[in-house]
């Protein structure tokens, strides 16, 4: 069988992270065997989308694929999204696509983040201990406290291992704290430079956000020192993390991953607009034994965790087809479209425009300013209006039990 690879990504409206995820597609085949072409797609805003490069490892021969997330956390894309898109195109095209896991809280991803960090400090100009400097770890954010909890252990291991005073942790969006109400708690500690680091693997609007709210905060307080640490990005070991998740799928031994879990109903969508149901019992896989393995012991999909016992066994479908292919240079991609933002996108239009119950019936009377992300964090009811039916009444994405704390998105309303 001839082997592919297949990255897949986010997908952004910023021009400069598509263009960065791309190079990780150039760099990485230097890292796996010769005869494995590689190959990338996105599942929102950009193009080309992972279908296309499905579609060009097929034409390449390839009747074995290898597919990892290029994400750091299993949240709603890599648990839902991405094997979703996944397995309808296997089913259709009769070809073997073996689903990986995401980067996830490894040793090497923490050196990587280490060296950021370590990097900033170089730079700076003053010389301050590292016991009187804060760090502030800034994930993705999203709806899934397993993923969210990822970050809070990345930073911790970031914090106890380079021997910072103090460590404090925010996200960018969905979840609480966001980076503004983080950082103005961080700057009542007392500490004399704080160094604030994006867990991202590329730049973007999420990451132009995060340095905006601490540009912000830092102008308010000139008696602190802010340090601005570099993203991920496509740092030596970060690579390594990629080809070893390649690795793993080709190794022979299957690792537990969301494209096989046997503990959710799979629905495929056909070309001819029905969906095919996959029942739970016909998708057990050995890789599932009764004890749920360490990767999944946490998932709000499979455990009745706290605050999320309602999406046990949820239905793993994908709803990012009304923005699949949507370009970086789509209306709403930059903060000259938004009479809300001045000098970067600080996420208000999501709550202007009602993004915390929208009904998407897909006639779309708002174009998604600013890189929603579509974390679905927000109670966001998708019609989904196509004529078919799921066969499950309705179908929605189960509201984010904290989706009004007052340091979550709602803080970046203005009062």
């Amino acid at each position: 069988m001839k082997t592919g690879v297949m990255i897949c990504g986010h997908g952004s409206r910023s021009q400069s992270a598509v263009d960065e995820f791309a190079v990780l597609a150039e760099k990485l085949p230097a890292l796996l065997p010769p005869d494995w072409p590689v190959d990338y797609g996105y599942l929102e805003f950009a193009n080309p989308v992972i279908r296309d490069g499905l579609d060009r490892l097929r034409e390449a021969g390839c009747d074995r694929i290898l597919a990892v997330p290029g994400m750091l956390f299993a949240a709603m894309h890599t648990k839902n999204d991405i094997p979703t898109v996944l397995n309808t195109y296997a089913a259709k095209h009769g070809i073997e696509v073996s689903y990986g896991r995401e980067l996830g809280v490894d040793p090497k991803m923490i050196a990587a983040a280490a060296a950021r960090i370590r990097e900033a400090i170089d730079a700076a100009d003053s010389d301050v201990p590292l016991e009187e400097t804060c760090l502030v770890v800034i994930g993705r954010g999203a709806s899934d406290p397993d993923a969210n909890g990822n970050v809070a252990k990345v930073a911790r291991m970031l914090h106890e291992g380079i021997g910072f005073g103090w460590c404090e942790v925010g996200y960018s969006g969905v979840t609480f704290p966001l980076v503004e109400p983080c950082l103005n708690h961080v700057v009542k500690l007392g500490y004399k430079r704080v160094v604030v680091f994006p867990y991202f693997l590329f730049s973007g609007i999420l990451v132009d956000r995060i340095y905006g709210f601490t540009d912000r905060v830092a102008d308010r307080h000139p008696e602190i020192e802010f340090l601005k640490a570099g993203y991920l990005s496509d740092h030596p070991l970060v690579m390594d993390t990629f080809a070893e998740r390649v690795r793993e799928i080709a190794g022979g031994v299957v690792v537990p991953n969301c494209g096989i879990c046997a503990y959710r109903e799979q629905v495929l969508a056909m070309d001819n607009g029905e969906h095919v149901h996959i029942r739970p019992e016909d998708r057990a896989h050995p890789a599932f034994a009764e004890v749920p393995p360490p990767t999944c012991v946490l998932c709000k999909y499979r455990t009745a965790v706290i605050g999320f016992e309602g999406e046990v066994g949820a239905v793993q479908e994908s709803h990012h087809h009304h923005v699949e292919g949507q370009g970086a240079s789509a209306p709403g991609s930059n903060v000259a479209d938004c009479a809300l933002c001045d000098t970067f996108c600080t996420g208000e239009c999501r709550l202007d425009l009602g993004h915390h119950h929208h009904d998407h019936g897909h006639d779309h009377g708002h174009d998604h300013h600013h890189d929603h992300g579509h974390d679905h964090g927000h109670g966001h009811h998708h019609g989904h209006h196509h004529g078919h039916d799921h066969g499950h009444g309705h179908h929605h994405h189960a509201e984010y039990p904290h989706a009004k704390h007052p340091l979550g998105p709602e803080s970046a309303r203005r009062s």
